[in-house]
């Protein structure tokens, strides 16, 4: 996934990525401890992603990228 900006919010990203519908969907994905970034299982929307972090949530897998 590739951000113009410094970082990017794990429910964005998971929004972004096509992985959930809304910020409800990622609250209870992360709640569930189905979301890992950078093998470690994560809980937290807000968490900030940085590029070259990897994510992985239902059998997808998304790296954090620079832009432009």
């Amino acid at each position: 996934m590739e951000i113009r900006d410094d970082s990017i919010r794990l429910g964005q990203l998971l929004q972004l990525a096509g992985i959930v519908d809304s910020g409800s969907d990622a609250k209870m994905l992360l709640l569930g401890e189905e979301v890992l970034v950078n093998g470690e299982i994560e809980v937290r929307r807000g968490r900030q992603l940085r590029i070259g972090d990897v994510v992985m949530a239902l059998g997808e897998t998304v790296t954090v990228v620079g832009g432009p």
